[in-house]
């Protein structure tokens, strides 16, 4: 049985998700996001990386016995408030994560990763129809960037006018709500745009002029699980990860000879 609840125990928060050896993105940059918005993160680890500041030079699944007994292990004993899921690489493991989740009774934040920053595939092509449905439909908010938009639903999003129908093609595979990352638009704002269908949120922040925004899906997709960890609904935790995320985007530091990472304890420093 979970632990039962201590007013001093903070939130507890599940990343399912690949390990970054870099350490800007995966699981590393999902532990540091729940870390910096006081939730307790934990992992189960769908696969390892060799991977830096130029991309991915290697990814190793593990087997889906080890996702199996990692998500047991913590799911049983400690209990959990949110979970993230976000690199799964192949098929077997979207359709092993979707059978954990199914009746976990929390709200579940899914990324749908399927290459990275540096254009590295991080999902088998054969898994594409599990994670349309089996995983999505059990998401409370799906959080696709514009590549993953057209590489789910075949929608390519040029313009903000084209959001609204990409988030209405991504609702159409079963999620509560769907948050469409337009941060690769062009313009002097980073606009996202989030729906389930019926209510309807424009979030908007300044452009930062920074390159290193390596790792920013997992950290956005990690602060909407936190907030939501804390009892926020929907529409005011994505709110606050764009605030989150907007800060750690603007102190994205140099790391290696590539792309470095976002901040992910900009907030901790003052």
């Amino acid at each position: 049985m979970p632990a039962p609840s201590s007013p001093s125990r903070p939130p507890r928060v599940l990343t399912v998700a690949g390990s970054d050896s870099g350490g800007g993105a995966g699981i590393q940059a999902d532990l540091k996001t729940m870390l910096a918005l006081g939730v307790h993160g934990m992992s189960v680890l769908t696969a390892v990386t060799a991977q830096n500041s130029l991309g991915v030079q290697g990814a190793w699944p593990l087997p889906a016995e080890a996702v199996r007994a990692q998500f047991r292990s913590v799911v049983d004993d400690i209990g959990v408030e949110a979970v993230k899921t976000g690199m799964l690489a192949s098929a077997e493991l979207v359709e092993t994560v979707a059978e954990l989740l199914t009746g976990v009774g929390a709200p579940v934040v899914v990324d749908p990763v399927g290459i990275s920053k540096h254009g590295d595939p991080l999902l088998a092509a054969s898994a594409l129809d599990a994670l349309r449905t089996r995983l999505l439909p059990l998401a409370t908010v799906a959080t696709p960037n514009l590549d993953e938009v057209a590489w789910l639903t075949g929608v390519h999003v040029t313009t903000e006018a084209d959001l609204r129908r990409a988030a209405e093609a991504v609702l159409s595979y079963g999620p509560a709500w769907a948050l469409i990352k337009g941060g690769h638009l062009d313009g002097s704002e980073a606009v996202d745009f989030l729906t389930d269908g019926t209510e309807e949120h424009w979030l908007r922040a300044p452009r930062h002029d920074n390159r290193h925004t390596h790792g920013t899906g997992c950290t956005l997709a990690s602060a909407v699980a936190s907030h939501l960890a804390t009892g926020h609904g929907v529409p005011s935790a994505v709110r606050e990860a764009k605030l989150y995320v907007t800060g750690a985007i603007a102190g994205g530091f140099s790391l290696g000879a590539g792309i470095g990472p976002v901040d992910h304890g900009w907030r901790l420093r003052g």
